[in-house]
């Protein structure tokens, strides 16, 4: 689906919100260090990300996401939405948490048929391309390893959905990316090649085995990275509609930059948990997808509520300094958020209140990032700061709204990018 028709209603309540606030000013504050990237479109086509997808966990193989998706002889169709378009494209595949070697034996990638049968798991007619491995048909990826497809030419459309399937005939635990916040589905057969969905149908809330698409252009000047927790991940948007703020962000974009999402329901900067840990996992999640030039780093939140292993606010603080360190190192333009307000959430004690304020004033004084951006002030309550504005709320005090995530992904300033 089209994203910009879904952000018309989150427009107008927009609109109600600044009149709500008597003109209030909700805007954020940018501080620069350095000189902004600003690189013009290559005239020779190179390889860009338009869509990646951080891995998080595995299932089981019996598990199936609740249908069965892993076991013998079915074939996952991951449905991922670009930020790019390409006249070709190669898909990343990985088994990353799995314990034993994981055999595809057969893959396929198309262009998604929006709003035809199968519930949304047909293929535009034409568009189907098996995916190859060196040239084979299959391929085995060693436990903790990935793999690279060879390129395939397709017209990528940007801002659109691809498919990518995958024929596993052995069940293994599965390498998955949860709170995928999209509908993927699931057939029983090697059914990577069909273009029709009818033999798909199982649907599952998770992205399995893929981890990155990327796309051959010489239109769009770069990837933009953005790395977090649920918050970026998205995990209270609406599912199906695309409304996380790297989306909207995307969106802004106009497929210039690719956006990709690094967002890990759980994630925290310093310790491993739901998923490694943001610093353990920079050179694969960040640092590894293709054409990036920037990052914006949102992170925090969870190092501070989490006990009973809470960091503190300068813990929190000199991990920031650390990994923009190692971000400028890889030539990356740093973008750093301030974190959300939180109060009124279980785990929000005064004393996560005043570390985070700890975290954000060392934020705002230019001294972690290249580049701020003012999500806390973008989003709170002006009569209430330590709280989010109710319509950016998404009811549980801590996660954003689609109007609260609509807000971020407005307010990120594209010259920076």
């Amino acid at each position: 689906m089209n994203k910009r028709q879904g952000y018309a209603s989150l427009a107008a309540l927009m609109a109600v919100v600044a009149l709500i606030c008597g003109g209030i000013y909700l805007g954020i504050d940018t501080v620069k260090n350095r000189p902004a990237l600003r690189t013009p479109p290559s005239a020779t086509p190179v390889w860009l990300a338009t869509w990646a997808a951080a891995p998080v966990a595995a299932l089981p193989a019996e598990s199936g996401d609740g249908a069965g998706a892993g076991r013998d002889g079915r074939s996952v169709r991951n449905v991922v939405h670009t930020s790019i378009g390409g006249t070709a494209a190669r898909v990343t595949l990985s088994n990353l948490y799995g314990t034993e070697p994981l055999r595809v034996d057969a893959a396929s990638l198309a262009v998604a048929a929006a709003g035809a049968g199968g519930a949304g798991a047909a293929a535009v007619p034409g568009s189907v391309r098996p995916l190859l491995f060196g040239g084979a048909r299959g391929a085995t990826v060693a436990p903790g390893g990935e793999i690279v497809s060879d390129p395939v030419t397709l017209r990528i459309p940007y801002d659109g959905d691809l498919l990518v399937s995958v024929h596993v005939p052995e069940g293994a635990p599965v390498t998955v990316h949860t709170h995928a916040r999209r509908t993927s589905y699931v057939a029983d057969g090697d059914r990577t090649r069909d273009e029709s969905g009818d033999g798909y149908t199982g649907r599952i809330r998770s992205w399995q085995h893929v981890t990155a698409v990327d796309v051959l252009t010489s239109h769009a000047r770069g990837s933009v990275v953005a790395v977090g927790d649920s918050i970026t991940d998205g995990v209270t948007s609406t599912p199906d509609t695309d409304r996380r703020w790297p989306d909207v962000l995307a969106d802004r974009l106009g497929g210039r930059h690719g956006v990709v999402n690094a967002g890990i329901s759980g994630n925290r900067l310093l310790l491993d948990g739901r998923g490694e840990s943001t610093l353990g996992r920079l050179d694969r999640d960040v640092f590894a997808r293709s054409g990036a030039r920037s990052v914006i780093v949102a992170i925090g939140v969870n190092d501070l509520l989490r006990s009973p292993y809470a960091g503190t606010g300068e813990q929190v603080v000199a991990g920031l300094r650390e990994l923009t360190g190692r971000a400028r190192a890889q030539g990356l333009h740093v973008t750093g958020a301030t974190i959300l307000p939180c109060a009124g959430h279980p785990r929000c004690s005064a004393a996560v209140e005043a570390e985070r304020a700890l975290v954000n004033e060392a934020v705002r004084a230019g001294t972690v990032f290249d580049t701020v951006v003012d999500f806390d002030r973008a989003l709170r309550d002006p009569y209430a700061p330590r709280r989010l504005l109710p319509a950016y709320d998404s009811g549980d005090h801590l996660h954003p709204s689609d109007a609260g995530y609509a807000r971020m992904g407005a307010v990120v300033d594209p010259s920076v990018l």
